[in-house]
């Protein structure tokens, strides 16, 4: 089968989807929108289709019609796109940004529109695959375990028999050149964290700072502190982030609140070290409080687990992608990526692999260009078609008859 011929044929049609996508973003495990595209865009596909009962998930299953070599049994492949976005009001200055405060600013609306494309491309081949297809359309991947609630739907039993291989595809603005397709063995993505910190003090009037306890201050310290405390704590190898993304306290410039509060994201490639990371960040944030008078409050809360690629289907991924692209357009990298998702949760049941696939706009400079996540982020829409070519290369390759 010629996937690559036959996606860059309905490169057009996954070009509109994706822009329709890009819309209508919603954020969150409910997405009634993009879940109603979705089914539409399914329609007439010979597809057995469910909706999930705790998320607005779709997951839709292929049974292959051919036979398995001699002494094979069938096998079940599971591919993943998300189709969350983020809060963010866009900037991209495209033709059809969104206008509703959301945006696609991490190229689900790509993931989304590239496993349609896959299942239309298996579709059409069903004759050749010895087993099934489990397309698995998340919500919430954005910091809502949407991957967790869809097992907890029972998305590993959709199709009668637990998936013997998954795999996902990532797309990104920056760094990568658009088509080149990169993936590594092992730890492929960091786990995450989530630290949680609200300082105590005593308010008072911003004229009289010695008469009260000011928890402004000693969060502000706090901030600053902790980064020390990772690299005073942490050999470089730990691989430990700690990055501030909150910080609010205070009403008014002359008063002294009573509380101020602030999030940080952690991230670490070993989860072994979560004990240690409570144990320093503790210590250092106890300190600083009882120095200033105040007290504080600390939760670490656990987010995604490291995302690790089993070495047999990284190098199968490769495979792919080489025989599908040629040699030069994969690239595997020396080190993991900072970022967290949660197909790491998928991949801790299944053997599989997520790849990156490089979408930045053509004629742009893949170093300089906004990132993920960047409300002025924006993606080369024509590689929908190559990641729909993947995906189904990935599934036919592991279920050839």
């Amino acid at each position: 089968m010629d996937l690559l011929d036959d996606a860059e044929a309905m490169r057009p049609d996954l070009v509109r989807l994706r822009e329709d996508l890009h819309r209508i973003p919603e954020v969150g495990l409910d997405l009634p929108r993009t879940q109603e595209q979705v089914l539409e865009e399914l329609q007439g596909l010979p597809l057995e289709v469910s909706t999930g009962t705790e998320t607005t998930s779709v997951t839709a299953v292929l049974r292959g019609t051919g036979e398995p070599a001699e002494g094979q049994e069938p096998s079940t492949v599971l591919l993943r796109g998300d189709m969350d976005a983020l809060p963010i009001p866009e900037g991209s200055g495209e033709d059809f940004a969104a206008t509703n405060g959301a945006m696609h600013a991490c190229g689900h609306d790509l993931h989304t529109a590239g496993l349609v494309g896959a299942a239309r491309l298996l579709s059409a081949h069903r004759d050749r695959l010895a087993g099934d297809v489990v397309f698995m359309f998340q919500p919430g991947e954005e910091g809502y375990d949407g991957a967790r609630v869809m097992l907890g739907e029972g998305l590993l039993e959709t199709s009668g028999r637990r998936p013997d291989h998954a795999y996902a595809l990532h797309v990104v603005p920056h760094r990568l050149p658009a088509g080149l397709v990169s993936g590594r063995a092992g730890t492929t993505l960091f786990a995450s964290y989530t630290l949680e910190v609200t300082v105590h003090g005593t308010g008072g009037h911003g004229a009289t700072p010695h008469e009260g306890r000011d928890p402004v201050v000693a969060a502000a310290e706090m901030v600053s502190t902790l980064q020390t405390a990772v690299t005073r704590s942490f050999d470089v190898f730990s691989s430990v982030i700690v990055t501030v993304g909150r910080l609010s306290g205070g009403t008014s410039a002359n008063i002294i609140a009573d509380t101020a509060s602030f999030e940080a994201t952690v991230r670490t490639t070993n989860a072994g070290l979560e004990p240690r990371l409570r144990e320093v960040f503790g210590r250092y944030l106890e300190g600083i409080a009882a120095a200033h008078g105040v007290s504080v409050d600390m939760r670490l809360v656990p987010g995604y687990p490291a995302t690790v690629n089993d070495a047999a289907e990284a190098e199968f991924s490769a495979t792919v992608a080489r025989e599908l692209f040629g040699e030069r357009r994969f690239d595997s990298p020396e080190h993991p990526t900072q970022g967290s998702e949660d197909f790491s949760r998928v991949l801790q049941e299944v053997p599989g692999a997520l790849l990156f696939l490089g979408a930045h706009i053509p004629g742009a400079d893949p170093a300089l260009v906004p990132a993920n996540h960047s409300p002025r982020a924006r993606f080369d829409g024509s590689v929908t078609s190559q990641g729909a070519a993947l995906l189904a290369g990935l599934a036919a390759g592991r279920l050839a008859r």
